[in-house]
């Protein structure tokens, strides 16, 4: 059975990069996937994966890297489609977070 991690390696960029532009079209289409619950449930939001872009040598700021994951100023995605997180919602958070590995 082939190792689950070096599989990934293995895989070709131009697979893994259509997989992540899916990803990433599929979270822009769909703003009731709050960053909040992404979180709790997954451990990772858009801003994650804006951080994550930036890890792997993205030369845009922060807050380009937001924009291009988000699909529009930071800002603005907020304004237009956060709502508030309940106390209920931050602690589910906080408990997927400890899950997360020294990978993210």
């Amino acid at each position: 059975m082939l190792n689950a991690p070096d599989a990934l390696e293995n895989l070709p960029d131009d697979v893994a990069a259509a997989a992540f532009r899916r990803l990433v079209s599929h979270l822009q289409a769909r703003h009731d996937a709050q960053n909040i619950d992404l979180m709790g449930l997954a451990g990772f939001c858009r801003n994650c994966l804006a951080d994550w872009i930036r890890d792997a040598g993205y030369d845009g700021d922060k807050e380009a890297a937001r924009a291009l994951i988000h699909g529009m100023p930071s800002a603005d995605w907020k304004a237009k489609y956060q709502t508030e997180a309940t106390p209920e919602q931050l602690a589910r958070m906080e408990e997927s977070l400890k899950r997360n590995g020294p990978a993210h």
